[in-house]
Order: structure tokens, then C-alpha cells, then sequence
């Protein structure tokens, strides 16, 4: 049995293993998270983490950010992992529910009560009879009555409000906050449900050309930028066919019940589309330069995994890079 110190150091190793697999740089943030992940292997963040990389696809630095860990991140408030997350707002809706049931049917029957106290005390006093004490008691209870179906009424409302608003944040967990595109999520999801349905498939992994250059130049707000207008080209261009951001500056795109010629064609139009467009400083009004895209597309086999085939598309995307960028490799 290993010593402590040497446990120790064989976790050491495997973090630096990791970081290098993953191609993730050895800074604190990235150290702190591969620690977290490689200590509790059976853990939610290992559950996640591996569903992620299914089928080799590495993770990038935005991935860590969502992610999270119970570290502290730069703004200093802990994030869950997705999947943490993604069960607290369903386990919390479907509270929500049961509590709004119970609101309404405890609602119905005080409605009753209250009818029948109501028709009790009229009785009363028409049978002219001298109970000046039960009267009083009845008017009581009756006032009573109408305070909590109020009461009832008031938390019927909030439940309302707070199913809304957590429909709401189920749907957000699905959405780029940047590009309003679907998320990495939202398009795995999409993809299950076609190849179950049978569906001709085809995927396409976009990735912006020089990005880092564009943040190193003008700024991470400039190349926020470049993202949505991206992400509004490919969007525009590939209508009928999911578009989404997949994490950093790769986009991905699903094409339903096409073959891969039709598709080239189609993302071939937004390939000409982004490089033709002449972007600007919005500030000083001075040309950003040339913004282009390079691109994988490959055809799926039925029922071929999602990550056999983000792979395959990954890679092609990588050999349109290096064969002069600004091209779609395809199967």
C-alpha cells in the first residue's frame, strides 16, 4: 500500500497528466479544478467531466468556467457543475408543482368551509334565534376564512411566478448567454433525438480563424463581438438546420435530413458570407480586418455515437486549419 507522501505524489502526477491531455494550462485555476475532478473520481464533477470528453473531445477553459468546482472562482462565488445544476432546478420545479397542488386544493376546500359558515350564520339569523355568542364566534371564523383564502390566493400567485421564472432558467442552462445560440447541451440533446428518430444527420465544427489574435489586438469585447456576428452569419445562412455555440470559438451545426453535398453547399454560402463582410471597430470606426472561419463536416452513420462523430468533424475542422484555413474539409 502506498504511504501518504507517495499518494500524494502519484496525484500530483495524474493532475499533470491531465493538464496535458486536455492541453490546459498549469495556472492555479485549472491546477485547483483537475484536483477537485482527479480526488473524487465517482463524484458529479467526474460525471460530468466524462460525459463531456466522450469520445476524446477536450475541454476548453469556458468548459472549466461552467463547470466549476467548489473552488473559488475570480469573482469569488462557487459554481455546481452542470449536471448539479441542471437537478436542483428540476428537483426545485417539481417542488414548486406540488406545492402549488396543495396550495389549490387547500384553497378549494377553505372556499367551501366558507361558503358553508357563510350559509350557517344567514340561517341564524333568520331563525330569529338568541345565540348572540355563536353569531359572534361565526362571524369570527368567517373573517378568518376570508383572510386565508387571501393568504392562499397571495401564494398561489408567487408559486406561479416562481414555476415561470424557473422554466425560464431551465431553458437558459440550453442557451450560449453570449450569442443566444443554443448551447453544447442543447445541440448533444438535439443530436440524440434525431439519430433515435432515424434522421439523416450531418455535423459541421466551426472554428473562427487567428481568434486569439483578434483578443490580443483589440480585446476580449471585440472579439465578443466576432462571436455574435458569427454566430448570426452561420444562424442566418443555415436556416432549418440547428446552429449553437460549442464552447470558446467553435460552433457547431446540425443538418437534419440533408446529405453531406447539400450541406457543404450550405455552409459553404456562410464560409463566403462571413469572409466577404468587412468588419469594424464600432469605436473608431477603423477595419478590423478579414474574420474567417475554417470548418469539418462529416455524415453520420446510423446510430453512430455523438462523440464518434464531433471527433470526426473535429479533426476535419483541424486539417481545414492546416491546409490554409478559410475551407471545409469534409468525409
Amino acid at each position: 500500500m502506498a504511504s501518504g507522501s507517495q499518494a500524494a505524489r502519484n496525484l500530483y502526477d495524474r493532475i499533470g497528466e491531465f493538464l496535458v491531455d486536455q492541453r490546459l494550462d498549469p495556472d492555479p485555476a485549472n491546477y485547483a479544478f483537475a484536483y477537485q475532478l482527479l480526488a473524487n473520481p465517482d463524484g458529479p464533477l467526474a460525471r460530468a467531466v466524462h460525459a463531456l470528453t466522450d469520445g476524446g473531445v477536450r475541454l476548453t477553459r469556458r468548459d472549466i468556467e461552467t463547470l466549476g468546482c467548489d473552488t473559488q472562482p475570480v469573482a469569488g462565488n462557487p459554481t455546481a457543475t452542470i449536471e448539479k445544476a441542471q437537478g436542483l432546478v428540476a428537483q426545485t420545479q417539481m417542488q414548486v408543482e406540488g406545492f402549488q397542488d396543495m396550495v389549490t386544493a387547500i384553497h378549494a376546500e377553505t372556499v367551501d368551509f366558507g361558503r358553508d359558515l357563510a350559509a350557517s350564520a344567514r340561517a341564524m339569523r333568520s331563525s330569529g334565534a338568541d345565540n348572540v355568542e355563536v353569531e359572534r364566534l361565526t362571524a369570527t371564523m368567517l373573517e378568518r376564512v376570508r383572510s386565508a383564502e387571501e393568504r392562499l390566493e397571495s401564494a398561489n400567485r408567487e408559486a406561479n411566478e416562481l414555476r415561470t421564472k424557473l422554466e425560464e432558467a431551465r431553458d437558459n442552462a440550453r442557451k450560449d448567454p453570449l450569442t443566444g445560440l443554443p448551447n453544447r447541451r442543447a445541440f448533444e440533446e438535439a443530436y440524440a433525438a434525431q439519430a433515435a428518430a432515424g434522421t439523416r444527420i450531418c455535423m459541421a465544427v466551426c472554428d473562427v480563424d487567428h481568434f486569439k489574435s483578434v483578443n490580443d489586438r483589440f480585446g476580449h469585447v471585440v472579439g465578443d463581438r466576432v462571436l455574435k456576428a458569427l454566430g448570426e452569419a452561420l444562424s442566418d445562412t443555415c436556416k432549418g438546420h440547428l446552429v449553437a455555440r460549442y464552447g470558446g470559438e467553435e460552433f457547431v451545426v446540425l443538418f437534419s435530413g440533408v446529405d453531406i453535398r447539400t450541406a457543404r453547399e450550405i455552409l459553404d454560402r456562410a464560409r463566403i458570407a462571413v469572409s466577404a463582410k468587412r468588419y469594424r471597430l464600432r469605436e473608431t470606426d477603423a477595419p478590423l480586418g478579414e474574420i474567417t472561419f475554417s470548418a469539418g463536416l462529416s455524415a453520420a452513420a446510423e446510430g453512430e455515437m455523438f462523440g464518434t462523430v464531433f471527433h470526426r468533424a473535429d479533426q476535419l475542422c483541424y486539417a481545414a486549419k492546416n491546409g490554409g484555413r478559410n475551407c471545409i474539409r469534409l468525409d
